[in-house]
């Protein structure tokens, strides 16, 4: 493997990153919940529970063109005449018009609370994390009138990318009024099924959609996906994080080595999901999951990555979003997150250097 030659981010090692959603339904306990535990990296939680409109598939949907909410259910109807909100989407690409891409707080409320100044943060963050559903995923889930998945209609193709390009961009510039240094994550959990006939994509076309969502991004920018994929996809982005759920899939990493050591050396971010997002949890320890994720560490060793470029380059997370569970669970998972986190940097923390002896101490 080569040695690291790109930018690094020391500052951030093994801090606690949180991105989907949580089970609560008021906007004030989950962002409480967020920031008495996470204060150096706030995270706005989605709140699929306060709202069908933060489900993570219809939260990024405004304006798309043909869009139709029906009776809980979302889809593009193509019978509609969708050349002007086409023309709309494409003029706001062209122009960088990121107001285009604005989440009113209807769909966002956490989002929306934190913008109005209803937020205080307990210390000045050191970085500030966003989030929005991938292109894959988003364009996938999202279907015609027909039931075909929107990603395999060309011209719908196109237009996903570029609709969440804009609703990235703008949340990274709304964000970053809050804190310079900004952090988004691209869910992707079908990305889980690539090289399946469920995601029929090749790796250079997928590459590609991302990297027109990453396009007008300006800070750190993250891929997070629930299971297993082919990483060597993901790994050839221009993405600084790649998250994975390294309690239950961490295996599927070492046949990637290769991949994951050149991402690593050009300062990438490996952000392991160690924490389980379910009933588990409730059987961890500290001490259990830290010597689980070393376990998980050594696999990649073996394969030929270096150790201190994992120690030197790694956050953490809980496995995958908290949304599903209850709100007593959820927090209990946020409180490992940031007990294995605090353990982490203290196991991991650069011990300084004793000083040269003065010139009296010589003499």
């Amino acid at each position: 493997m080569t040695e690291t030659s790109g930018p690094t981010h020391s500052d951030l090692a093994w801090l606690p990153l949180v991105f989907g959603g949580l089970p609560h339904t008021e906007v004030a306990e989950a962002w409480e919940a967020m920031l008495t535990r996470f204060p150096e990296i706030p995270c706005w939680p989605r709140l699929p529970r306060k709202s069908y409109l933060e489900n993570m598939y219809t939260q990024y949907s405004e304006r798309f063109p043909g869009i139709t909410l029906d009776d809980g259910t979302i889809y593009v109807d193509r019978r509609k005449d969708i050349d002007r909100g086409l023309e709309t989407l494409y003029l706001a690409y062209l122009e960088d018009d990121l107001d285009y891409g604005r989440i009113s707080g209807a769909y966002a409320a956490a989002l929306d609370t934190l913008r109005r100044g209803d937020i205080a943060f307990q210390q000045e963050p050191l970085a500030i994390r966003g989030e929005v559903t991938g292109p894959v995923s988003w364009g996938h889930t999202i279907v015609d009138q027909n039931h075909r998945p929107i990603l395999y209609d060309e011209v719908m193709e196109d237009a996903v990318a570029k609709h969440l390009r804009l609703k990235a961009a703008w949340q990274e510039e709304a964000l970053a009024s809050f804190c310079p240094r900004t952090i988004t994550i691209i869910n992707e959990p079908y990305m889980a099924s690539f090289g399946s006939s469920s995601v029929a994509l090749s790796p250079e076309h997928t590459i590609n959609l991302f990297e027109d969502v990453f396009a007008s991004l300006q800070g750190l920018k993250g891929i997070y996906c629930s299971g297993a994929t082919d990483w060597s996809v993901l790994a050839r982005t221009t993405t600084d994080l790649l998250c994975f759920d390294a309690y239950d899939y961490v295996a599927s990493l070492v046949d990637y080595a290769e991949d994951l050591g050149a991402f690593l050396a050009r300062g990438g971010i490996l952000v392991w999901g160690i924490i389980p997002a379910g009933t588990p949890a409730r059987s961890e320890t500290v001490e259990s999951l830290v010597s689980r994720l070393e376990d998980g560490m050594e696999l990649l060793i073996e394969a030929g990555i270096p150790r201190d470029q994992l120690i030197a380059q790694g956050m953490l997370s809980p496995s995958t979003s908290l949304a599903a569970l209850s709100v007593e669970l959820a927090e209990q998972v946020l409180d490992l997150t940031r007990a294995v986190s605090l353990a982490l940097r203290d196991r991991y923390s650069p011990v300084d250097e004793p000083s040269s002896p003065s010139s009296e101490e010589e003499a």
